[in-house]
């Protein structure tokens, strides 16, 4: 079976992790520090906070930020679930707002009518690595005096005019869960300009703890939300191939997009002008009348794995009950949580993989329209 994704990794991983070990200090230290350091020159900002994984950045952010019960934060409806889980977890309330089909992303246009009195951040989504078209979002969020919040979970080191995402914003927050363009194994990051966020960042991350010359003050109810040293040492030797793994990413994106240019019914990923893209995941549009989840089942016969591009919040069962969202109030995101598909795409793919995933495609498509 062709699987989805692999991450890269090699024996530098396994001896900077037989490094910490050694050292017998394995809470967040000095490679969580080093992480920290790598990433933020990445992304341009002074500040980065790794953490335990990408949805407990979010929610540290916003806690930062000071969301709180009753505030309504503004977010696309396509996206994984953890992007509306963290507002609820601060008694807050997700406000969905559909997507492009071009490019996934939260849409300007319908941004501002989405703004009310209790909107206390906006929460754009760069979806598959394809950082959202944020000049217009932070123009509005700007006008209104609003923070955004970027979930770059699938964007490190993609671009937008020339600008690293999540360094747009008043946050960012990245993942190294291991779909994603580097890995910690789980994991994630925080970063911002902000300085006075950042202190708030610092203490809420430990415990609301503030170290003093002796021991610590505890000066709010903060979270356990640190990264390890055991994790970031993977990270810090990741961020030595990113390079790589960009470049190969976008090559044989390059390369499947020609290939399924040919077959009827597909529409591959598009890079708007100005923007670059990880292909953290490579996201295909079937045309409606196809079942994307017949194509997902005839892909595995013919062994490869797929998966739906990721979900119409509003059509889970928690976030359906719960808001009673009409499908024809959110069409773009509820055509994408039906007809979008993940194909493979990681470095160990050869052109005869590339071909063999278009052939399959194909011929799943034509045994669907008979």
């Amino acid at each position: 079976m062709m699987r989805l994704n692999v991450p890269l990794l090699g024996e530098e991983e396994a001896s900077a992790v037989a490094r910490v070990l050694g050292t017998g200090y394995l809470t967040q230290g000095t490679q969580a520090a080093e992480l920290e350091r790598l990433i933020a020159d990445l992304v341009g900002v002074p500040h980065g906070f790794a953490t335990s994984s990408a949805t407990t950045g979010l929610h540290l952010a916003l806690a930062a930020l000071g969301v709180g019960p009753g505030d309504e934060v503004v977010i696309p409806d396509f996206s994984f679930p953890a992007t509306a889980n963290v507002v609820v977890q601060q008694r807050a309330v997700p406000v969905f707002v559909d997507i492009g089909l071009d490019d996934f992303g939260m849409d300007p246009e319908r941004l501002e009518a989405a703004l009310t009195p209790r909107t206390k951040a906006i929460m754009p989504v760069h979806a598959f690595g394809l950082v959202a078209d944020m000049d217009p979002i932070m123009t509005i969020a700007e006008r209104h005096g609003i923070p955004v919040v970027e979930d770059a979970a699938c964007a490190l080191g993609a671009e937008y005019y020339g600008r690293q995402a999540g360094g747009l914003g008043t946050a960012g927050v990245f993942s190294f869960h291991p779909r994603k363009v580097i890995t910690t194994g789980e994991g994630g990051m925080v970063m911002t300009a902000d300085d006075s966020l950042a202190e708030r960042l610092t203490v809420l991350r430990s415990h609301g703890a503030v170290r003093g010359e002796r021991y610590m003050s505890f000066v709010d109810a903060g979270f356990n939300y640190r990264l390890s040293d055991v994790h970031a040492a993977i990270g810090v030797v990741q961020m030595g191939r990113l390079e790589r793994i960009l470049d190969g990413r976008r090559s044989l994106a390059s390369e499947l997009s020609a290939l399924l240019r040919q077959i009827s019914g597909v529409t591959p990923p598009v890079t708007p002008e100005g923007r670059t893209h990880t292909f953290q995941s490579y996201v295909v549009l079937l045309d409606e009348e196809l079942d994307r989840d017949r194509v997902i089942d005839g892909m595995r016969e013919r062994g490869i794995e797929t998966t739906l591009g990721t979900y119409g919040m509003h059509l889970q069962p928690y976030f359906r009950e719960r808001f009673r969202i009409d499908d024809s109030e959110l069409p773009g995101a509820t055509r994408a949580h039906r007809s979008a598909l993940t194909l493979p795409l990681y470095e160990g793919l050869s052109a005869d993989d590339l071909a063999r995933i278009a052939d399959a495609l194909a011929a799943t498509i034509r045994d669907q329209r008979g």
